[in-house]
C-alpha cells in the first residue's frame, strides 16, 4: 500500500493505494476477508456508487444486475433521539435487527447522532455535552484556536447494561429526554429483509426513497492505460506505480464528474486547464451509471460481487463508493476499485481515509 501524501499540520485526508491479486469470487459463498472486501465493509454510511465500464458491456449488466437486483431503498424520518432508545423502536430495530440512521446536521458545527449496527455515536457541542451528562472524549483538531470543543460519546447499544433498569440506559434515557428533546430528521436503512409486526415506523410517516441508478451512455472519452507496469527493481516498479495510480485516479475522479476533460473532443484552452490525458491514451466509449442515496456496505459488497458475476473476466470497470464521513481519524471515507482489462485477479484500489 502507498501513501500519496506527505504528513502536514494542516492535513486533513489520505489517500492510499493498493495494487494486489485477489481470489475466485464466489456468489454463492460471498468472500468477507482481505481487500477489496474488508475496505467497503469499513465504510458506514454510504451516499455514492458510481460504476465505470466499457459501454460494450452495458447490455450486460442491464439485462443480468440491474434487472434482476433491486434497486437499493432508504426512508427519510422525523424523530426524537428519546423515541429512537425506548419503546417498541428500540426494542425491535435495534435490539433484535441491524440498521443504519444518520440525523441531519454538519459535522463539526451541529449536534449529530450516528447509529450503525446498534453503535450509537454522538457528535455533540460543549453545551450540549456537559446538559447531557454522558462519559465522552474531545473531537476535533487539538490546539486549534478559535474553534469551539467538540465532543463525541459512543454507546454500544448492544451490551447487556443497555437496558430499562440499568444505570447506563437510565443515565442514557435521562439525557436524550433534557439535552435531546427536540424531534430532527434521520435518514433510515434496513440492512435486513425481515421487517417487524407490526413496524413502528408506520405512525410516523416515514419517506420511502428508491435510489435507482442514472445512466450515461456513449461517452465518447480518451482512455488511458489501465494495466499497471513492472518495474526492473522493487523501488522502480514502487515510483512507477504512484505515479501511474496517481494519474489514473485522477482521469477516474474526472469521468465520475462528467467533465468534458476526458472526452475526445475536447479543445480547452490550456490557460483554463493545465490538465492532459495521460500517454498512451485511446478512443473508446464509455459509461457511468450512479448511485444517490443512503446506503448500507452489504450493498456496496454485493453489487461489487454481481459485477465478478455477470462481467467477462477479462472486462475491464472501475466501482467507487463514497460515505458521508464521521470525520474520525483512519475514517475510510471513499473507495475506488479497478479490475484492469486483460488480467482478471488482478486489481487496483484507492482508499481515502480522513486523517486528524
Amino acid at each position: 500500500m502507498l501513501s500519496f501524501q506527505q504528513p502536514a499540520f494542516y492535513q486533513s485526508l489520505k489517500c492510499f493505494v493498493t495494487h494486489g491479486i485477489m481470489g475466485h469470487v464466489d456468489p454463492k459463498q460471498p468472500p468477507s476477508k482481505g481487500k477489496p472486501w474488508t475496505a467497503f465493509a469499513a465504510q458506514d454510511f454510504v451516499y455514492t456508487a458510481d460504476l465505470i465500464l466499457p459501454q460494450e458491456v452495458f447490455e450486460v449488466v442491464q439485462e443480468e444486475l440491474l434487472k434482476h437486483d433491486a434497486a437499493p431503498q432508504y426512508k427519510r424520518i422525523v424523530m426524537s433521539l428519546h423515541d429512537i432508545l425506548s419503546g417498541d423502536f428500540y426494542s425491535s430495530y435495534i435490539k433484535q435487527g441491524n440498521i443504519l440512521m444518520l440525523s441531519e446536521g454538519r459535522r463539526g458545527i451541529d449536534n449529530v447522532f450516528a447509529l450503525r449496527s446498534g453503535h450509537l455515536t454522538m457528535f455533540l457541542d460543549k453545551e450540549a455535552y456537559e446538559r447531557a451528562g454522558l462519559v465522552g472524549k474531545p473531537h476535533g483538531v487539538k490546539g486549534n484556536r478559535g474553534i469551539k470543543p467538540r465532543w463525541i460519546v459512543e454507546i454500544d447499544l448492544n451490551s447487556s447494561s443497555m437496558v430499562k433498569g440499568k444505570k447506563g440506559y437510565d443515565r442514557l434515557i435521562y439525557a436524550s429526554k433534557n439535552a435531546f428533546s427536540g424531534a430532527v430528521t434521520w435518514l433510515f436503512c434496513n440492512m435486513t429483509s425481515t421487517v417487524p409486526d407490526p413496524d413502528p415506523l408506520a405512525t410516523l410517516s416515514p419517506t420511502s426513497c428508491t435510489s435507482n441508478p442514472s445512466i450515461t451512455q456513449d461517452i465518447d472519452a480518451l482512455v488511458p492505460i489501465l494495466t499497471p507496469s513492472t518495474g526492473t527493481s522493487e523501488q522502480i516498479a514502487r515510483d512507477e506505480l504512484e505515479d501511474f495510480s496517481s494519474e489514473l485516479y485522477e482521469w477516474l475522479a474526472l469521468v465520475r464528474l462528467q467533465s468534458p476533460r476526458i472526452l475526445q473532443s475536447d479543445s480547452i484552452d490550456p490557460y483554463l486547464s493545465l490538465y492532459r490525458i495521460p500517454n498512451g491514451s485511446n478512443p473508446a466509449k464509455i459509461c457511468k451509471l450512479s448511485w444517490r442515496g443512503f446506503f448500507s456496505p452489504s450493498w456496496t459488497r454485493q453489487t461489487l460481487i454481481g459485477l465478478f458475476t455477470v462481467l467477462p473476466s477479462k472486462t475491464w470497470f472501475s466501482f467507487s463508493t463514497t460515505t458521508f464521513s464521521r470525520g474520525l481519524a483512519g475514517d475510510n471515507t471513499e473507495c475506488t476499485f479497478l479490475r484492469p482489462p486483460n488480467r482478471p485477479g488482478e486489481y487496483l484500489m484507492w482508499e481515502v481515509r480522513s486523517h486528524e
